[in-house]
């Protein structure tokens, strides 16, 4: 097996990966949290009871705790917070950076290395297709790669393939159980994706350089590769070192007929016939939702969604997604209260190719009940400002994943110098070192230990904080994955001309 790790596009190396057998995690009984939590956090004993509890309750099949009994859909529990005017609407798009705007950040020379490497893919041109245009990370990031590819002269165009709620409900369905969860894969779901599929193939057109079909939902587009002398790469932002077999073996024809593939994790790997890269995602330090605000910006949006900055704030950002743990986090937040004064804003929203989205949020609502300090709110998809500023206000970030492809409210997070919580699953933890970049968690009880030790020790916070904005500095910045698609287009540009003069 071939995989390019992220410090040498070109390097190579080939092993067998082990992969994580993990499971969703759950709770002990409510005693057996609090004596956990409230020992004392520097304690090696409190560390390895959390341990030995943690590798106790991770057991194949365990279930998450119910709710509690008799919320189900009555509103009288939690409630999103009301959201103010401003955000009801979209604001103007904000002007676009352009790659002199990143001087001030990475330097010079990082742009001039750019500019070298695009240098001879002048002409060439990227198509890159996903699933959806708002919503998660996948189109964040397109939404600023494909600019900068294009203003560098390598004209980069991007779809988004369209689908009935039936397809949705199956990719939906095969995104889970590629992460983990047991999927019984039916004819009738196999054949609504490959229909679906079909319909854009007939669609689209393929007529640049380079195709990037990305995740699952499109991987049928492969079809036409035959129709085109593009090389074709499927970049996957998903955990697959668990994957249900069922869902993986029915994709797995489609994926080896592409001429690469690019993993987010050196643990995502799998047994392909294809080179494989690692490419790690990215975020835009000069966007609306990274970008530095001034106090007076994060402390009037604080005041419109009525958080307190005098008090702590333990935040997650993430859409309400169940492998995102938005219950788990509720439940962690209410142990840690017991012994340390803060609040909780869960901040996220939906994207349209998840149907799921409504029936978490009210399964949070109800865990959460009617506790004033926890603030849910369900942000339409335009809102990065305001997470920016909710982000930069928040005293510790937590992202509680059950599986996570890599995270980017992480690297928001680390990015900001805050003291980050994270999920030890998927691709987080290239991004956080445990104590040192931030602290990785595998329980609820983990999780809220975590929670008091930041909250009470700050000097340690700061400092993970700091550590971990230079890591995303170093690895995870926009500009550096800009400069890993141009390696990896002129590499395989090189393959392609080698592949055409052997011909007779």
């Amino acid at each position: 097996m071939k995989f390019t790790t992220e410090k040498s596009t070109t390097e190579k190396y080939s092993s067998e990966e082990q992969r994580s057998s993990a499971s969703p995690q759950t709770a002990g009984s409510q005693s057996e949290i609090d004596a956990r939590v409230s020992a004392g956090p520097e304690t090696a004993a409190a560390e390895t009871a959390e341990r030995e509890v943690r590798d106790a309750e991770v057991s194949e099949g365990a279930a998450r705790p119910a709710p509690p009994t008799g919320s189900g859909s009555d509103t009288s529990g939690g409630q999103s917070r009301r959201l103010p005017a401003s955000v009801l609407t979209p604001p103007p798009p904000a002007p676009s950076p352009h790659l002199d705007d990143y001087e001030k950040i990475i330097g010079q020379a990082q742009l001039d290395d750019l500019r070298f490497l695009a240098r001879d893919l002048k002409g060439k041109s990227i198509k890159m297709v996903n699933s959806t245009a708002v919503g998660g990370g996948v189109a964040e990031m397109l939404n600023r790669l494909v600019p900068l590819l294009s203003e560098l002269e390598v004209p980069t165009h991007w779809d988004v393939i369209t689908g009935g709620n039936d397809f949705f409900e199956v990719t939906k369905a095969f995104h889970n159980a590629l992460h983990g969860t047991r999927y019984e894969l039916t004819k009738a779901a196999q054949e609504i994706f490959l229909m679906y599929n079909e319909q854009n193939r007939e669609r689209l057109q393929f007529a640049e350089d380079l195709i990037v079909i990305h995740d699952p939902q499109p991987v049928g587009l492969i079809r036409s590769h035959d129709r085109t002398p593009a090389n074709w790469v499927w970049r996957c932002h998903i955990d697959l070192s668990n994957p249900d077999e069922q869902v993986w073996e029915f994709l797995r024809p489609f994926v080896e007929q592409f001429d690469a593939a690019i993993f987010s994790s050196q643990s995502f790997a799998r047994q392909l016939p294809i080179p494989q890269y690692l490419f790690y995602p990215c975020i835009d330090p000069l966007s609306e939702k990274n970008k530095d605000l001034p106090d007076a910006v994060v402390q009037r949006i604080c005041d419109d969604f009525g958080i307190d900055r005098s008090r702590p704030i333990v935040t997650q950002v993430s859409r309400f997604d169940r492998l995102k743990d938005p219950v788990g986090v509720v439940q962690a937040y209410k142990l840690a209260k017991k012994y340390v004064d803060c609040q909780l804003v869960l901040a996220g929203g939906g994207a349209s190719d998840d149907p799921e989205g409504a029936a978490v949020l009210q399964e949070v609502k109800d865990v959460a009940g009617n506790d004033p300090d926890i603030i849910i709110l369900d942000l339409p998809p335009w809102c990065a400002l305001e997470i920016n500023a909710i982000q930069r206000a928040s005293t510790i970030v937590v992202q509680k994943s059950l599986k996570e492809g890599f995270g980017l409210t992480v690297t928001e997070a680390l990015w900001k110098g805050k003291p980050t919580i994270a999920g030890a699953v998927g691709g987080i933890p290239n991004q956080v070192i445990h104590k040192l970049t931030g602290v990785l968690v595998h329980s609820v009880e983990g999780c809220a230990f975590q929670i008091r030790y930041l909250l009470t020790h700050p000097d340690f916070a700061k400092r993970i904080g700091t550590a971990g904005r230079e890591h995303v500095k170093e690895n995870f910045l926009m500009t550096t994955n800009v400069k890993r698609w141009l390696l990896l287009f002129r590499i395989l540009e090189r393959a392609k001309s080698r592949r055409g003069a052997r011909r007779p």
